[in-house]
């Protein structure tokens, strides 16, 4: 199964300099879980930030986001896998890496993201369609 398939392609994205609460009010506004630090026409300096890391790096710290800025907490660099790529190559490079998303990548560009949720989905349809993901 390509990623193709299966990849989110809206991918939101926030500036460098913007403060970790305008991270929050994005993530909570769109029901989204990761946003990309940077601009998608640059290629250049792009980072994450998940939920998980403005919960656990930030708000259990008693950090005030509104001190920080999004490319302080991002982490870096973004890991992407050529969009010709398989189910199972995104699962190895999110295992390899402990990650929970892989960027989609054609030509120097975002494309898409596969989360672990997307894999989770892609595994239904294939059962649905009578295969199984193997390495």
């Amino acid at each position: 199964m390509q990623l193709t398939e299966f990849m989110t392609t809206k991918i939101e994205y926030i500036e460098p300099d913007a403060t970790v609460y305008d991270v929050v009010e994005k993530m909570v506004d769109r029901r989204i879980r990761s946003l990309v630090v940077g601009s998608p026409k640059k290629n250049d300096g792009h980072g994450v930030i998940t939920a998980r890391d403005v919960v656990f790096k930030v708000l259990a710290k008693g950090i005030d986001p509104s001190r920080m800025r999004a490319e302080e907490l991002a982490s870096k660099p973004l890991f992407c896998i050529d969009q010709d790529a398989k189910l199972t190559d995104a699962l190895e490079m999110m295992e390899l890496h402990n990650i929970a998303r892989v960027f989609v990548c054609h030509e120097g560009h975002i494309a898409g993201v596969v989360s672990m949720m997307d894999i989770m989905w892609a595994v239904l349809i294939l059962r649905a369609r009578g295969a199984h993901v193997s390495r």
